[in-house]
């Protein structure tokens, strides 16, 4: 390898790493640092060999709130889209998952009780027909106590209980 070689590998390992530091300090910012700077969107793009790809893009709304996730395969060519709709909680209440033809692949809507504890999760597929339902329940101390799950036809799967020891 010549000293020139050397030289341009390096400096592209350093623009890389300069890249790869700049979205991972993107990424962990927080909503309200998101909020704060007005951040509209993150993209996160590779670039090896010269060859820039893309690899995600996470939209926000104006409270910081992720409203759309995108995610590109290794070729840069578009895997997924999820879309979420929020309450004025600024709760998930829906998420709908694309495939790259902008099919619909799935359809989460999400219920919460009085207290704001999340209490259903109801799926559909592309057809929009229901395939599963996830139920919980919390004890006084709004603790996570079961979860149940049900296939489309409403007959019980499995049911998870959490028993909470304390000191």
């Amino acid at each position: 390898m010549t000293k020139s070689q050397s030289i341009t590998k390096m400096k592209k390992i350093f623009i890389l790493s300069a890249i790869i530091f700049s979205f991972a300090y993107l990424i962990a910012q927080s909503k309200k640092e998101v909020k704060k700077f007005k951040i509209k969107m993150v993209t996160v793009t590779e670039t090896t060999d010269g060859v820039a790809v893309n690899e995600g893009k996470t939209v926000f709304d104006k409270n910081g709130e992720v409203v759309e996730d995108i995610t590109y395969t290794k070729d840069g060519s578009l895997k997924t889209i999820h879309k979420y709709k929020l309450n004025k909680e600024r709760d998930v209440i829906e998420e709908t998952e694309y495939d790259a033809a902008n099919k619909l692949k799935e359809k989460k809507e999400v219920k919460y009780n009085s207290l704001g504890e999340k209490s259903e999760e109801i799926f559909y597929g592309s057809d929009l027909k229901l395939t599963k339902k996830h139920v919980f329940t919390y004890n006084n101390q709004g603790l996570k106590t079961e979860k149940k799950i049900y296939d489309g036809g409403n007959k019980l799967i499995s049911s998870k209980k959490y028993i909470y020891s304390y000191q």
